[in-house]
């Protein structure tokens, strides 16, 4: 497990490069909300896992008490969801100006090559 990053909202990124997992973890008013990026953890493991999260101070200790999601009286919510993975406006950006020049490269490579087959046609004929 490895943080990646955390806010001052109560909000902390996970990264399990083992499972190709990213999770994010949201201290809420009524709760705690976990999103994961893929269905990877096994019910054991999400229940280690929050109490990990107790015992290293990201949520509550009252978390530590954790032993399921179906006998707990804790609010806890673990969903599968990666629409919080969105690329930040300069990557975006950049992919913009590396698309936008891959297609002048293109469109002026098969110009180029369309003249050179005209050229060839019109020269044998």
């Amino acid at each position: 497990m490895r943080v990646l990053k955390s806010t001052d909202d109560g909000q902390f990124e996970f990264c399990f490069p083992t499972t190709d997992t990213l999770l994010l973890v949201q201290r809420l008013p009524h709760g705690v909300l976990i999103r994961a990026t893929r269905d990877t953890f096994s019910e054991c493991r999400k229940v280690s896992f929050i109490r990990e999260l107790a015992a290293e101070g990201f949520i509550d200790d009252c978390y530590r008490l954790f032993s399921g999601f179906d006998q707990s009286i804790l609010p806890i919510r673990w969903c599968i969801d990666y629409s919080w993975l969105k690329p930040g406006r300069i990557a975006q950006a950049r992919t913009n100006y590396f698309m936008i020049k891959l297609l002048m490269f293109a469109g002026l490579l098969w110009l180029s090559l369309m003249t050179a087959l005209l050229l060839r046609v019109l020269d044998k004929s």
